[in-house]
């Protein structure tokens, strides 16, 4: 048993099966339903037609807007080209695109969480996202979910090998991978400085180090998010780096989502105007029921419940139970980020702040399962971690023979093999 921790091959073969069992789950859904095409997959459909026939680039308007960021339309705008959407429905090689992106994201699941609790912990995070039920619903939506949550994995995985070796060309990979996530969802953006606090806070390194690894982490961000950026000064005459979306926060000021509370006179204003009066009212004259929603509510909707994609006929299970496997997979989250606060100088303590900003930031908006899908990948790791963590310290507390090849171990040379590889 000791000679085969320390081989690859083994480890390279269960990873094998978990991302084959990944990607026929995907293949299968995709392949063996009808599915539905939602309001935001209605327009997306419109205005990449729009951008392709006359070449203008707007959401619900003929005329150029920056209402949503380029990442997912032009991603669209190339499948539609590829397959020639005047005589091929795109719809179903889109899906199929996102089985390769559903399946990628699994194994960066794996690299993730290997690299912070060892083997194990990367093939158990790497199998609870292969068979997550939510993550193959959603290969079937045209929405941006799949795609963000592979770019928002990527850059975490990036970013911790930036904060290991210490290099500008890791920083700046690191940089353009969130950069690519901004175009595809705009609420990241502000995590990559979240990201270098908490590394500076964590690794104790001089101010001057930390904040030159930062300097080129944004390097990477700008070059991205250039040619949108100067799209924007030159089309729009102004300077948009996200999108100038106003109706997820705006919604999001209505309790329990009653947007006929008749709250505030909404005649002749703007969205924003609205939404800053119904708070300024709401907080006055009824700050229980506003309290309320922006914390305890809100969480409710977030949370509790898997986001099922576009919806389709005959319901796929993928596997039994699957709503309790959330909530396992919720609570197993939870508790595993209170553990790692106790000693949080640690480079997974990193996914525990970036979860709770990303958790905070989205209080502010309309609450939606589907806008905190890219969550539970977060919340995999950090379980699957927990859960060897705990494993650990039974193991130890008992005086379990086997306790010696879970990570840490004295026998476990798995350690230095998962250091020096990239498996």
């Amino acid at each position: 048993m000791r000679n085969w921790k320390i081989r690859p091959w083994p480890a390279v073969a269960l990873l094998f099966v978990v991302v084959v069992l990944a990607a026929w789950l995907r293949v299968d859904f995709v392949a063996s339903v009808d599915h539905r095409v939602s309001h935001d997959t209605v327009h997306y459909d419109i205005m990449v037609r729009q951008l392709l026939e006359e070449g203008i680039y707007a959401y619900k308007d003929t005329k150029p807007n920056a209402q949503v960021t380029p990442g997912y339309p032009l991603f669209m705008a190339a499948v539609y080209k590829l397959v020639d959407y005047r005589e091929h429905d795109p719809f179903p090689y889109i899906r199929y695109a996102q089985v390769l992106m559903g399946t990628a994201m699994v194994v960066i699941v794996y690299l993730i969480a290997r690299r912070l609790g060892g083997l194990w912990t990367g093939l158990i995070a790497a199998m609870a996202a292969a068979v997550y039920p939510s993550f193959i619903w959603t290969t079937g939506a045209i929405l941006t979910e799949t795609q963000a949550a592979l770019l928002f994995t990527l850059y975490l995985y990036l970013q911790l090998i930036a904060f290991d070796g210490k290099k500008a060309v890791h920083a700046m990979l690191a940089g353009a991978a969130m950069g690519l996530t901004v175009l595809t969802r705009p609420e990241f953006l502000l995590l990559i400085g979240v990201s270098y606090l908490f590394y500076w806070l964590w690794s104790r390194e001089a101010a001057r180090a930390a904040a030159k690894l930062l300097l080129f982490a944004l390097l990477g961000t700008a070059l991205v998010l250039s040619p949108w950026v100067i799209r924007n000064i030159v089309t729009l005459h102004e300077v948009v780096v996200a999108s100038t979306q106003v109706n997820p926060f705006a919604a999001g000021t209505y309790p329990d989502k009653n947007y006929e509370d008749g709250l505030v006179d909404r005649h002749g204003k703007t969205q924003m105007e609205v939404a800053m009066e119904r708070l300024k009212v709401g907080f006055s004259t009824k700050p229980w029921e506003f309290a309320k929603w922006y914390t305890v509510g809100k969480l409710n909707y977030i949370y509790s419940k898997m986001f099922y994609g576009s919806g389709h006929q005959p319901y796929y299970p993928v596997i039994p139970y699957g709503r309790w496997f959330h909530m396992a997979l919720l609570g197993m989250g939870i508790v595993s980020c209170l553990v790692l606060l106790r000693k949080w100088r640690q480079p997974a303590a990193l996914i525990v702040v970036l979860l709770g900003v990303l958790t905070v930031t989205r209080l502010a908006f309309v609450p939606e399962y589907r806008y905190n899908f890219t969550a539970m990948p977060l919340l995999i790791i950090i379980g699957s971690l927990g859960g060897m963590m705990f494993l650990r310290w039974i193991a130890d507390t008992y005086r379990m023979k086997w306790r010696n090849y879970l990570p840490g171990g004295r026998r476990n040379e798995q350690r230095d093999f998962d250091h020096h590889t990239g498996i």
